[in-house]
């Protein structure tokens, strides 16, 4: 008698161990997924549009059979003024220069480099690179109308193979932002911003697929999103440009994939 009283306050035991252990594991599980399903993105609005803003490539005027080495870059602005601070609320809201508009200057789908001056230097090496560059606001926003892009092709030393590619005629997505370390305030709101190329978006024609921190989002118009709800450190973001079947379009820069950090 006193075994089988043994035995079932064994088997009880065991059975509430289980138990609690079911119910952390089911706690760690909705923990997990309450963080995950916090992020949000919404469309940012209140940007000035600067229609008539324009951005033109003067020099290099050739760009094939270029020497390899430091390369002259001198934009012309027209409509838009560098350096001023951008008039609107996201300035306050957003990660936002303290120097002011400027232009966003990307080579192969690389993270953009900041320019505030219209003229300036880079080091190429030989082979074919792929320029994309707009305007972009104070709070890194990118310009988006016909004329504030300038999308070259870049050829450095004899004969160079085109590794990168990029189809001018083709739809092609161009990553913009979020770029590189937030911390405090700036990490509340982060704007996600890309630019696209021949295509338009739409919810039944071509989408951009955004996966951030393991979580998808579609967006369906050409427009910068804010992202809320993410956690600090390490945050993965991948951009997808997709057609209405959901379908990758076939690019070489039509799927990106960045980190950034978000530090208290």
């Amino acid at each position: 008698m006193k075994f089988l009283k043994s035995t079932v306050l064994f088997i009880c035991t065991l059975a509430l161990f289980s138990s609690c252990k079911n119910e952390k594991k089911k706690e760690n599980v909705e923990t997990e997924k309450v963080e995950t399903s916090a992020i949000t993105i919404e469309k940012l609005t209140d940007s000035p549009a600067y229609e008539n803003a324009v951005l033109r490539l003067k020099e290099p005027t050739d760009t094939k059979n270029l020497k390899e080495g430091p390369l002259d870059f001198k934009f012309e602005v027209a409509n838009y003024e560098l350096g001023a601070q951008t008039d609107s609320p996201n300035a306050s809201l957003l990660a936002n220069s303290g120097k002011g508009q400027h232009i966003h200057f990307i080579l192969n789908n690389q993270p953009y480099s900041a320019h505030y001056d219209p003229n300036f230097t880079k080091e190429l090496p030989a082979g074919v690179h792929h320029l994309v560059a707009f305007l972009s606001r104070s709070y890194h926003e990118s310009v988006k109308n016909d004329n504030s892009v300038v999308v070259k092709k870049v050829e450095v030393g004899t004969n160079p193979k085109d590794t990168v590619g990029i189809d001018a005629e083709a739809p092609t997505l161009i990553y913009s932002r979020p770029k590189g370390t937030y911390s405090g305030k700036d990490t509340e709101s982060l704007m996600l911003d890309f630019f696209v190329l021949n295509t338009t978006l739409s919810e039944t024609g071509n989408k951009v697929k955004a996966t951030i921190n393991g979580k998808e989002f579609l967006i369906t118009e050409w427009a910068p999103q804010v992202i809320k709800g993410l956690p600090k450190g390490e945050v993965t973001i991948e951009l997808e440009l997709i057609d209405a079947e959901g379908n990758f379009i076939d690019g070489t820069f039509n799927k990106v994939k960045r980190t950034i950090t978000l530090k208290e």
